[in-house]
């Protein structure tokens, strides 16, 4: 049994509609969920394959992150595909600095998130004080990567460029290159 506490406002989205969405992930992921809808802990415990279990904590640290469940579930979709968190905050001198670099990362009208899910096939989203990816691992590192680049300061257009030469080596080595269904936001 694991633990993982999500945020109170996320809660609504793990259960879903009538519990629809809990009940579909405890059935793809083989698991039982026990969500504490007044501090936001959910417990997870294994009932089916334990392999395909082991996506339980990420599927609901994912949604307690700002993914949709579509995403979400997307982990059982491949072994290979996995979810990663950046810390803007630890980036961060202040609160004011946060917001800055926050907004360094979404870009105007959210276009700078767009790039990022775009050139690197990966799904993104930025919440609270992370900013959330579900892909393969190279799909991962190129929007961490991009990410990192931008909280240290670099110029959107050197991060785009990056981008836009990492999508280049993923299509010419073949990877896989798919965009999750639902796309984030």
């Amino acid at each position: 049994m694991q633990h993982v506490k999500i945020p109170q406002d996320r809660i609504g989205v793990l259960i879903g509609e009538g519990g629809e969405t809990m009940r579909e992930i405890e059935a793809e992921a083989e698991i039982r969920l026990d969500i504490d809808s007044e501090n936001g802990s959910v417990a997870i415990e294994t009932v089916g394959d334990p392999v395909t279990g082991l996506n339980g904590p990420d599927i609901v640290r994912a949604i307690g992150r700002g993914f949709p469940p579509e995403d979400a579930l997307s982990l059982l979709d491949d072994e290979m595909v996995s979810f990663d968190l950046v810390d803007i905050d630890a980036a961060a001198r202040n609160t004011n600095d946060m917001k800055r670099k926050k907004g360094r990362l979404i870009g105007e009208n959210g276009r700078t998130r767009e790039l990022m899910e775009e050139l690197s096939g990966a799904s993104v989203v930025i919440y609270g004080s992370t900013l959330g990816i579900i892909g393969t691992p190279p799909q991962v590192d190129a929007v961490r990567t991009a990410a990192e680049m931008l909280l240290d300061g670099a110029p959107h257009g050197t991060v785009y460029s990056f981008l836009e030469e990492r999508h280049n080596e993923m299509k010419a080595q073949g990877l896989t290159y798919h965009r999750y269904p639902g796309g984030g936001s």
